[in-house]
């Protein structure tokens, strides 16, 4: 199995930082795709940053310049750094990646649990 664990969620004022951390373990033969999506509060789940293996990345336009979006892939980690947070950020944040459990295998998704972030003074 595949888990995806994330980390650094929390309360930040507006205009403040946090560093999201997402980890994946388990049996991994190789990650294509790897990103960041919300589900802010009554609406539906969003695509926020995505980062493939060779370092490009794409963001939707709300965060770009804000956020930044980063991944190791020796460690299977992917980050998202995000900075100048406001409101309308406030959120419940999934990691994604795109895994092959083995070379017999096609990618599929895997989801963390997901970790809140709320923005508010």
């Amino acid at each position: 199995q595949v888990q995806l664990v994330e980390s650094g969620g929390g309360l930040v004022q507006p205009g403040g930082s946090l560093r999201l951390n997402c980890a994946a373990s388990g049996r991994i033969f190789s990650i294509d795709h790897m990103g960041w999506y919300r589900q802010p509060p009554g609406k539906q789940r969003e695509l926020v940053a995505t980062i493939t293996t060779s370092g490009r990345a794409n963001y939707t336009d709300s965060v770009k310049d804000r956020f930044t979006i980063s991944r190791d892939n020796a460690k299977n980690t992917v980050a998202l750094q995000m900075n100048s947070l406001r409101p309308e950020d406030t959120a419940v944040y999934y990691c994604n990646a795109e895994v092959r459990r083995s070379r017999f295998n096609t990618y599929r998704d895997y989801w963390g649990q997901g970790t809140q972030v709320t923005v508010s003074s």
